[in-house]
């Protein structure tokens, strides 16, 4: 297996690259002791089937520019194949301020052409490779070296295998015309924001159970001081605050070091220092921050009562839809999204697109009893009801 160390090796590379259709590509990175990822390999393989084409680029041990692949990325005529690429376009955003174009995922593929919610490499390798990976090298550590050849072949696999994955997926998708939904489930993975960590959003991340204003002001605050902090200083967020004692703190709502002292989930190097002001001051600005400043959460600013009945006959309605289809139901529509639907909400990603055409449209018109739902014992059916 060859291992590229320098940037001529890489660009040499990416030049034979830009003449295929497409390249797969893989990333090995720690985060465990970092706020971003730090990049520890990168693998690529072009179309074949042995390993003669694959490669691994070693951003460690060489003295390497990664702008060769970036400009790779930039090249529209090479589709650039990537499995649950969320963190690893990440780190190529944050390292090059570059997303890959075109982009295919495959485990959005997957989805779209019925093999369950968020199938993993894994999965797709035995149902669609007809074959197995060897886990042993799963949960090393990718930035010491030198890599050892068990590494190296675990690494290599996350790209070999993907390419008659890439290639059997996209031509289910051409035979069923659906490639065109997964271009629009592309859209988030592709839009820049997606990867811009703003510290005055960070709350919106943060799972309570109180939608009280006042309370979310201060977990507003608390948020924004993690996430400035954590970005300043390149470390985990949870090794600033963790969620449990962020929104312990929200509650509580210590005015000095004395009441911080006091709190049972707080960290140690959290009750001293600069952190322990920040969060000192983070709370008193949420408890002071004017009436008309205070957030509210989605939830109490769109949904209406839910129509309970109506959202049980929602789920029977999707679930009936997605396997008649054979796409993921949370592909298609989230619970949350069907009481919105219930509770009257109409400006939802379920009810446009290729979604509306799946279920969308019949959700519709079951809201607005034009058609009802039959069980024949075997499946769920659709009847027309005549207007009143």
């Amino acid at each position: 297996m060859r291992t590229l160390t320098t940037t001529e090796e890489l660009a040499e590379f990416c030049r034979r690259a830009r003449n295929e259709a497409y390249v797969t590509i893989d990333t090995e990175f720690l985060r465990e002791r970092t706020y971003y990822s730090k990049l520890c390999l990168i693998q690529m393989a072009l179309p074949g089937e042995d390993d003669s084409d694959a490669v691994l680029v070693d951003v460690i041990a060489g003295d390497i520019s990664l702008e060769p692949l970036f400009e790779l990325f930039r090249d529209t005529g090479v589709v650039k194949v990537f499995h649950a690429a969320r963190q690893d376009l990440e780190i190529f955003f944050v390292e090059g301020g570059v997303i890959p174009d075109p982009l295919f995922d495959t485990q959005v593929a997957a989805m779209v052409c019925g093999f369950g919610e968020q199938a993993g490499y894994e999965t797709l390798v035995r149902k669609i490779a007809k074959t197995s990976l060897d886990k042993t090298s799963r949960f090393t550590d990718w930035s010491r070296r030198p890599l050892t050849d068990a590494q190296k072949t675990y690494a290599l696999a996350d790209v070999t295998h993907l390419r008659v994955i890439y290639e059997k997926l996209a031509a289910e998708l051409q035979r069923t015309g659906r490639t065109a939904w997964v271009q629009e489930e592309l859209g988030t993975l592709t839009d820049p924001e997606t990867y811009i960590m703003r510290p005055e959003d960070a709350w919106k991340r943060i799972k309570t159970r109180s939608g009280a204003p006042r309370f979310l002001a201060v977990v507003r605050e608390l948020a924004r001081f993690r996430e400035a902090h954590a970005q300043a200083e390149d470390m985990p967020r949870n090794r600033i605050l963790k969620d449990d004692a962020l929104l312990e703190l929200a509650s509580t709502r210590p005015k000095t070091m004395s009441d911080l002292s006091k709190s049972r989930l707080l960290l140690r190097e959290a009750r001293k220092g600069a952190i322990a002001e920040g969060i000192l001051q983070a709370v008193e600005t949420g408890v002071t921050c004017p009436p008309e400043d205070l957030p509210q959460t989605g939830k109490e600013r769109d949904r209406g009562p839910v129509d309970q009945g109506l959202a049980d006959l929602l789920r029977v309605l999707l679930k009936a839809k997605a396997e008649k289809e054979a796409v993921a139901q949370k592909l298609i529509a989230t619970s949350a999204d069907l009481d919105d639907i219930a509770s009257g909400r109409r400006d939802l990603r379920a009810l446009s697109g290729w979604r509306h055409e799946v279920f969308g449209r019949d959700a519709l018109r079951l809201c607005a009893g034009e058609i009802a739902l039959s069980s024949n014992g075997k499946s769920v059916e659709i009847v027309e009801l005549s207007p009143a």
